[in-house]
């Protein structure tokens, strides 16, 4: 029904958006990704997602048509709610989703808060084929070739994991680092983490 909406941030939460359009200040449930694209604007524009249900009518945002298109997709699924398929793209980016359930790594998907392993499985069941068409075929490529950069991320990871840091934390900081720094040394990469947890 609604594609977008552009206008005004009047509230910007990890969880919700307040955008004022037309003089109509609409509730617009985000992902922390969007967060972090929109937290500094004043005018945004989000596309749209609207779920109608017997007691509640919802709105959730995206900065991106991609991150919509994964959140339509997940809520596809037995199961997945909206609240769900939001905690797992606020818990992964959408290209690092898009991984995830194209290489169909359930464990990985199911470090996501309330989601069980059997969810996890149903959705990579699901939705793998899908995340071909949506180009993920392009970020396996890339992660296969870069196997040395998976080693390093993996023993930074259990490196930070031993020094007593939560592991979705340790995740998100190590993947902005090796993001940034494809080539970093585990060492490098263990303490730039520590800077930023």
């Amino acid at each position: 029904m609604y594609e977008y909406i552009r206008g005004k941030i009047s509230e910007a939460t990890p969880t919700y958006a307040v955008i004022e359009a037309a003089g109509i200040g609409y509730f617009i449930n985000i992902s922390l990704k969007t967060y972090a694209d929109i937290e500094k604007l004043d005018e945004s524009l989000l596309y749209v997602h609207y779920i109608v249900r017997e007691d509640q009518q919802t709105l959730y945002g995206f900065s991106t048509k991609l991150e919509r298109e994964l959140f339509r997709q997940l809520i596809s699924v037995s199961g997945v709610g909206g609240n769900t398929a939001r905690m797992i793209l606020s818990t992964y980016t959408s290209h690092e989703l898009q991984n995830i359930i194209a290489t169909e790594n359930a464990v990985l998907l199911k470090n996501v808060k309330g989601l069980g392993l059997k969810t996890a499985q149903k959705i990579i069941v699901e939705l793998s084929g899908k995340m071909i068409e949506l180009g993920a075929s392009d970020m396996i490529l890339t992660t296969t070739q870069r196997g040395s950069r998976n080693e390093a991320y993996d023993e930074a990871l259990a490196a930070l994991a031993m020094l007593g840091f939560q592991k979705s934390a340790s995740e998100k900081a190590l993947t902005a680092i090796f993001k940034e720094m494809p080539t970093i040394s585990v060492e490098e990469a263990v303490r730039a983490a520590l800077k930023r947890l």
